[in-house]
């Protein structure tokens, strides 16, 4: 049975999806880059952005830190508002947390944008460890964060009581690469395929299926 909850941030905490296409499209009308679909706008929602910017535009790492940047022109005080909780994720932090749950939020989003979503929505409240990349883009890989927040926890050894939460390939190959499980959530920006296929133990539809499946109540 888990007793340390990871969650993701982006498409499993908060549909913040919004912001962060805006704000995509906003670094491509900079960039004039005109070459992308709604598809590839979606696929900004959950894996480190300097990545999917060199995959996207074909770029150098250093010319994908430049289109972060941009990015954060918008973003920093505009895009990280168009934002909101999934229904259901209070009344499952609440219930995790009486059932005497550690919790801590895992995210490639840089670590003081995370804090201050959490804090904005009323959340922070509810998790012992807080994890994010940095500013300048480093620390950035799913494994490097879930690695902290392991350490951070006290759980390096216990890693079959820890269970991962995240909407998206990249949080279930993260967690298997440092060796732990992960339920995908099909309401984020991941589908049911995706996950599946890349070894999710489950994968619920609804953030209320998150409390049975954190407690072993199926």
């Amino acid at each position: 049975m888990a007793e340390l909850i990871l969650f993701d941030l982006d498409g499993t905490l908060t549909d913040s999806g919004p912001g962060i296409i805006n704000c995509v499209k906003y670094a491509f009308e900079k960039l004039n880059f005109t070459d992308y679909d709604e598809e590839t706008l979606r696929s900004f929602v959950g894996p480190p952005l300097s990545y999917r910017f060199q995959e996207v535009l074909q770029c150098s790492e250093e010319e994908a830190l430049h289109a972060v940047a941009l990015y954060r022109e918008r973003y920093t005080d505009t895009g990280i508002w168009e934002n909101s909780v999934y229904e259901g994720i209070p009344e499952v932090l609440t219930l995790l947390r009486c059932a005497g749950k550690k919790l801590a939020v895992a995210t490639s989003k840089p670590q003081a944008m995370a804090e201050r979503v959490l804090e904005r929505f009323e959340l922070s409240e509810y998790f012992d460890v807080i994890c994010g990349s940095k500013a300048d883009g480093k620390k950035a890989e799913k494994t490097e964060i879930l690695r902290e927040v392991l350490a951070a926890s006290g759980f390096e050894d216990r890693k079959d009581q820890v269970l991962l939460i995240g909407d998206t390939k990249y949080d279930v190959l993260g967690a298997k690469a440092v060796g732990i499980d992960c339920v995908g959530v099909s309401y984020g920006y991941g589908t049911s395929e995706e996950l599946e296929e890349s070894g999710a133990v489950k994968v619920v539809n609804t953030a209320g299926e998150l409390v049975y499946i954190a407690l072993d109540e199926e």
